[in-house]
């Protein structure tokens, strides 16, 4: 009779697209998430958990082809239904308030955060699973609305460490480059595809500079490779007016809406646009949000298929270095505006909404780039064990601590050997280490040693201060917590 075949281990690998997150990440994320959430209670938005679990027909714009249900994301199909690991935090938003809208307050101002999935090809820096944190106004059409949006942004970007003049908050308005482009003569379905180029290459005023969206706008484009991008095919006069659309934002405050008003003289819906801007650059002003943080910027584009009116991003303005060594700035890190229609999807009726979205994990890069995420994951004090008999006296002392809120573990691997224990001890980035051996017990005491000193003592002191300073202390068994917190309070310091 025929062996049955050996099962073959399973590989441990984190599946592509995936990341796993340790200790001190968890605890940096964890730390920002704090800080972002107090800005947005402050600011008098509610705490939101959504399911993680959305219907594919819910998912609304990310809904694909009927042959495809999953594509772009993660489905299955149960009962007849598609079900999908959520794409972002505002098709939940909107899925939430159309269901509980006679429960909820109008306006609704509401803040998530969390994890979201994207069935998507992954790359350098590119993940399927990604932390999002979001704060949304629903049923407000108040362009006040949005202004307290932008402040809101630039409040919490410095409450994360970004200092002022490293980030800039930029708005504009779908409604004025709508109005843009029907001045230039490129309204109506038979002038959309021009029209998706001017607004990509808009995107991309910031990479290829004025000379090469201008290429785009025309003819097109040929890259260092030799690759050619085909242009819009826009005439010079069409080209003028979208070139002056991007020049005005080298204006500032006022300067910059009368040179926009001047460009969409005639167009209905630009003229709105325009109007929204001065009223949301008025607001911001008079809250003291001055130019050094919320600038009016005619070349953020966001994706204005899926915007209705004021759009706006934050980018962080300083430097870093790439993977090549060379020195870039660092980006966007969050970005928004206004969607009246998602909402309408669910019920029939229009429900203005405006709101942003922050990227987590870049955040987090950005923090770590410009050496400001200093947040340290304490280890544990460890109470190590030289006398496996006696387990039950080190469990008392672990359990002392922890009542007083001082994080502690007893060591519960092999105690024979104590320089292992030691060792355990650095891995975990303890603090202090706790011996009482059978001298200790019937003395009475417990030897406390710093273990932050002794590296410090180990790296900078000379020999002669090594010799005269020490990182270990006597205390008596009753004086242990409060030895153990004044060490603690003396390495915060």
């Amino acid at each position: 009779m025929a062996k049955d075949k050996k099962q073959p281990r399973p590989k441990a690998i984190t599946p592509k697209g995936f990341r796993d997150y340790f200790g001190s990440e968890v605890a940096a994320r964890n730390a920002m998430l704090e800080k972002i959430a107090a800005v947005y209670h402050r600011y008098g938005f509610d705490a939101l958990e959504t399911s993680a679990v959305e219907t594919v027909e819910a998912l609304g714009k990310f809904l694909p082809d009927v042959d495809r249900p999953n594509e772009g994301v993660f489905a299955w199909e149960e009962d007849n239904d598609w079900l999908a690991l959520r794409y972002d935090l505002t098709a939940p938003l909107a899925r939430v308030f159309a269901q509980h809208r006679n429960d909820l307050p109008t306006p609704y101002r509401r803040y998530a955060m969390g994890p979201v999935w994207r069935n998507e090809k992954p790359g350098p820096g590119r993940f399927r699973q990604f932390y999002q944190c979001d704060a949304d106004t629903v049923g407000s059409g108040n362009v006040a609305a949005d202004a307290e949006i932008c402040a809101m942004l630039a409040d919490t970007l410095e409450a994360v460490g970004i200092e002022r003049g490293d980030y800039v908050v930029r708005v504009n308005n779908r409604k004025v480059l709508n109005g843009v482009l029907e001045v230039a003569g490129l309204s109506g379905d038979d002038k959309a595809t021009a029209r998706g180029i001017v607004l990509r290459a808009i995107d991309k005023l910031d990479r290829l500079g004025v000379d090469g969206v201008r290429a785009l706008l025309g003819e097109g484009r040929k890259d260092e490779s030799g690759d050619f991008t085909k242009g819009a095919g826009l005439n010079e006069a069409q080209t003028h007016v979208v070139m002056g659309f991007m020049d005005a934002g080298r204006a500032t405050g006022a300067d910059t809406v009368a040179r926009l008003r001047e460009l969409v003289a005639g167009s209905a819906i630009g003229e709105a646009g325009v109007a929204e801007l001065e009223t949301i650059a008025d607001l911001l002003a008079a809250g003291g949000y001055g130019a050094d943080r919320i600038v009016i910027d005619p070349s953020v584009v966001r994706g204005l298929g899926y915007y209705t009116g004021p759009v706006y991003e934050a980018e962080l303005t300083f430097e870093i270095t790439d993977e090549k060594g060379r020195p870039r700035q660092f980006g966007s890190v969050a970005g928004g505006g206004r969607y009246d229609d998602l909402v309408k999807r669910f019920t029939g009726q229009e429900v203005p909404a405006t709101g942003v979205s922050i990227g987590v994990d870049r955040l987090l890069a950005a923090l770590t780039a410009k050496g400001r995420s200093d947040v340290q994951q304490a280890g544990p004090v460890v109470v190590t064990v030289m006398d496996r008999d006696r387990m039950a006296d080190y469990q008392a002392m672990v359990a002392e601590l922890r009542n007083a809120g001082i994080r502690a573990e007893v060591y519960l691997g092999n105690p024979k050997n104590f320089g292992n224990q030691m060792k355990y001890a650095d891995t975990r980035n303890s603090p202090i280490a706790v011996i009482e051996g059978g001298d200790e017990k019937e003395r009475g005491v417990v030897q406390l040693k710093d273990l932050i000193l002794g590296a410090q003592i180990a790296e900078n002191a000379t020999l002669e201060e090594w010799q005269e300073r020490t990182n270990q202390y006597e205390v008596s068994r009753g004086d242990l917590v409060e030895k153990v917190r004044d060490i603690l309070e003396s390495q915060a310091r």
